[in-house]
């Protein structure tokens, strides 16, 4: 037997309200807010097609102390450093700039409760990058 991912579930501390961050969520992934949740409410889940997990927010009374054990690697439509500052001027915090002068690499950002992800280059860019010759050695 195996089992299925039914949810990614984001913990939500004070300040930050699970709807707000689902808002925030949304904005970036492009999937809306479950109808039936509201502002308020102790769990928010985005709508998603079907076949993939919910991103699921759940009030929790603890803050976050560590670092993200886990994290979601995100691949843009756009180029990477488009949506870089797309997803910056909706509320998100760069964390580390990994990003190369090769156009290979990524960015960590944190959401605004300050759960990690990344956003990696677009599949354009990664096309390019695996079309492009590799130097040779020595050279």
């Amino acid at each position: 037997m195996t089992s299925l991912i039914r949810h990614i579930t984001f913990d939500c501390a004070e300040p930050h309200e699970p709807y707000e961050l689902a808002e925030f969520w949304s904005r970036v992934l492009g999937h809306p807010v479950h109808p039936e949740d509201e502002p308020g409410d102790d769990e928010v889940a985005l709508e998603v097609p079907a076949g993939q997990p919910t991103l699921l927010f759940i009030r929790v009374p603890e803050a976050k102390t560590l670092k993200n054990r886990v994290h979601l690697d995100l691949q843009p439509d756009q180029p990477r450093d488009e949506e870089v500052k797309r997803v910056s001027a909706l509320g998100a915090t760069i964390v580390d700039d990994r990003r190369k002068p090769n156009g290979r690499g990524w960015v960590v950002f944190a959401d605004p409760a300050g759960n990690e992800f990344c956003i990696e280059a677009g599949a354009m860019e990664r096309a390019a990058l695996a079309a492009a010759p590799t130097p040779a050695p020595g050279g």
